[in-house]
């Protein structure tokens, strides 16, 4: 099949093994686009698969997010959040008071191992937002936040999780290029008539699906 911008894909099936060999093996994605949040929220529901039971873990980096996603009371199985520099205090949140990135990549890092730390977890049902990036390039320089990502992406793949990572931006800006080898997909959504349409880009493969309604 072919995206919109031409650029040759595979068929439904082959991207379909794809993305299943991604939840087999652990993976990130990094989740971009200038839509409104809206569009970021529904693709970010989706990844944390907020319609079933799962662990979740939620890094907030300020008080609205590119998503905006909390856990609404009836949520579906265990989802844990870490504020950075007390954006909004929520609940029950882990706080990163700090004006260094280090001390949010280790409460991070800590809080995936103590969340996963028991037995019984299968492949993919530990999922991981960080909402969002763009806070964190606009106060630091982009090599820290490079090294922060990079920690973040290695714990949720040793854990066979999948994490996904906010950035409201273009997905040719240098900030996306930037980070590209620390994910295996670069996930573009875009609202639509009926709500909103993602697209992803497979990037070892170099391929890309079609856009997707959500």
């Amino acid at each position: 099949m072919r995206s919109e911008q031409g650029g040759e894909g595979p068929d439904g099936s082959t991207f379909s093994e794809a993305l299943a060999t991604l939840k087999r093996t652990g993976s990130n994605v990094v989740v971009v686009g200038t839509a409104d949040r809206s569009a970021h929220d529904a693709v970010c529901r989706r990844l944390l698969g907020t319609d079933a039971p799962r662990t979740r873990l939620v890094v907030r980096t300020s008080p609205g997010g590119s998503c905006g996603w909390l856990p609404p009371e009836d949520a579906a199985g265990d989802t844990n959040l870490i504020t950075y520099g007390d954006p909004g205090v929520e609940c029950n949140a882990t706080i990163v008071d700090s004006d260094l990135l280090g001390p949010l990549g280790q409460a991070v890092a800590d809080k995936i191992d103590g969340l996963t730390a028991e037995e019984g977890l299968e492949p993919a049902e530990f999922r991981v937002c960080l909402d969002s990036l763009g806070p964190l390039f606009s106060e630091h320089d982009p090599e820290t936040v490079f090294r922060l990502v990079h920690v973040v992406t290695a714990r949720v793949r040793d854990v066979n999780g999948m994490g996904h990572f906010h950035l409201r931006l273009a997905p040719d800006d240098d900030h996306v290029k930037l980070l590209e080898p620390l994910f295996d997909a670069v996930v573009e959504v875009r609202p639509s008539e009926t709500g909103a349409e993602h697209r992803w880009r497979l990037l070892d493969q170099d391929v890309d699906s079609q856009w997707i309604e959500l």
